[in-house]
């Protein structure tokens, strides 16, 4: 985003909400350029589609830049708008669609500004989900979510693993991402200072069925293709399994991820 617009993005804020019509050539090659990781990365804005979601956004400790939404999105959530003091700018569903990733927005595109970070805290208190190297969007956004199904509110992803940011990411999350922490980290480097339960899901293990924690830790699950790295693999603690019936390879991640949080939540 060029320095002008960047001002005028502050000097919109101090006014409240203001109103344009039409979303220019430009603005569209610009939430276009937020589609890859660096512009992302260079901006610190990525981008949330659709009328739920980013209400959702709108509400969360997550700081809004500004909304591109239609006229019937502004006249259903004049009032939060107002109230939150967002930037809003009328667009059409072709604008809409033009600029993001879905077929089909008749509702809204908002600029979001990446979170700062906080301190990772791994609490023997809590579950922590840990990722390595998960590569697929698709799955990333779909584990966060189940995560905030089942009351995880901290994941630890590998530097290897796709952008949470990614806007297939963020869109597969239905909004649990404005509820879930999150932190890319070197996953052997700080699972190596921590004391307490480290649980690796494997093809060999205990049968997650039976398996009853004493306390909280740390849940891994690794990519589908490879597994859990070696480097992570010397630090468990403990190895589950999903107990195989029938005759498939393997299991989606995410779906894998569900049964295990669904196993091991509900009984510790």
């Amino acid at each position: 985003m060029s320095s002008t617009n960047k001002e005028s993005l502050i000097k919109f804020k101090r006014l409240g909400v203001e109103l344009f019509n039409m979303l220019s050539k430009a603005k569209i090659k610009y939430i276009k350029s937020l589609h890859v990781k660096k512009h992302r990365v260079k901006e610190k804005l990525f981008f949330v589609e659709g009328a739920k979601s980013v209400i959702e956004f709108i509400e969360s400790k997550f700081t809004t830049a500004i909304v591109y939404g239609t006229d019937l999105f502004w006249k259903q959530n004049e009032k939060l708008l107002r109230e939150q003091k967002v930037v809003f700018e009328i667009a059409t569903e072709k604008e809409l669609i033009q600029a993001g990733t879905l077929n089909s927005n008749n509702a809204a595109i908002a600029l979001v500004n990446m979170p700062v970070l906080k301190e990772l805290v791994l609490a023997k208190t809590d579950w922590t989900l840990a990722l390595d190297t998960i590569n697929d969007p698709g799955n990333l956004g779909t584990i966060i979510r189940i995560a905030d199904w089942y009351g995880i509110q901290q994941i630890l992803i590998s530097t290897n693993s796709a952008d949470v940011y990614n806007p297939k990411v963020v869109n597969t999350t239905k909004g649990s991402l404005t509820r879930v922490h999150i932190n890319y980290v070197d996953l052997p480097k700080t699972l190596s200072a921590y004391k307490g339960l480290i649980i690796g899901a494997d093809m060999v293990g205990e049968d997650v069925h039976t398996f009853k924690p004493k306390e909280k830790g740390v849940i891994i699950m690794g990519g589908e293709s490879h597994g859990i790295s070696q480097e992570v693999q010397k630090l468990l603690t403990t190895k589950i399994t999903i107990p195989r019936i029938g005759s498939a390879e393997s299991l989606n991640v995410a779906v894998a991820t569900a049964i295990i949080c669904d196993n091991i939540v509900r009984v510790n």
